[in-house]
């Protein structure tokens, strides 16, 4: 037997036992597709924000007060040089939180001439949700945050619903955060 041959069935062995190995595999049509998205929690609920709706995670930053804005706007911060608006989500929503505000953390939304922290009570991280588990309507859902959702995934028996920070800045009551009378 030459040099050639001998190398030859050593490849053909190779490839028999890989073809073996690889039956256990799933297949392609096996693959479940994932949602992705910023967990958080307001008022004893979780949430999750799209992920490309957050530009980053901050601890609460010291802020400057405003006077004349509403209580839900608690201040102008300076982040790495930048002017940020401070912004209570809880407040805006008309829901409490026991929450040291030290204890809570800002999602924040960098999208054209807008940049603001939204403070929330908890951030979860990264949470992934399997595309068939989405409901266009999240089930037993508060009115104040009904506008601003995008549906809801469901995961372990549990609704998450999709608050989108966006739709949220695109409600002319966020920005008019001027106290009048």
């Amino acid at each position: 037997m030459s040099a050639a041959s001998a190398a030859y069935i050593k490849l053909a062995e190779y490839y028999v036992r890989c073809r073996e190995k690889a039956a256990a595999l799933p297949s392609q049509q096996d693959l479940v597709q994932y949602w992705s998205g910023i967990g958080f929690t307001l008022d004893g609920v979780r949430y999750v924000a799209p992920l490309d709706e957050v530009s980053e995670i901050l601890k609460v930053p010291p802020y400057t007060r405003v006077p004349g804005v509403l209580n839900w706007m608690k201040g102008v911060a300076n982040v790495r040089g930048r002017l940020m608006t401070v912004m209570d989500l809880t407040g805006f929503l008309d829901k409490p939180s026991a929450l040291q505000e030290r204890r809570r953390r800002l999602l924040v939304i960098d999208e054209g001439e807008l940049y603001t922290g939204l403070t929330v009570d908890d951030v979860l991280g990264m949470q992934h949700f399997p595309v068939d588990g989405y409901v266009s309507e999240a089930p037993a859902l508060d009115d104040a945050v009904r506008p601003y959702t995008l549906g809801a995934y469901q995961r372990d028996n549990e609704y998450w619903p999709v608050l989108s920070l966006f739709r949220l800045a695109d409600d002319p009551r966020f920005l008019q955060v001027a106290r009048t009378g």
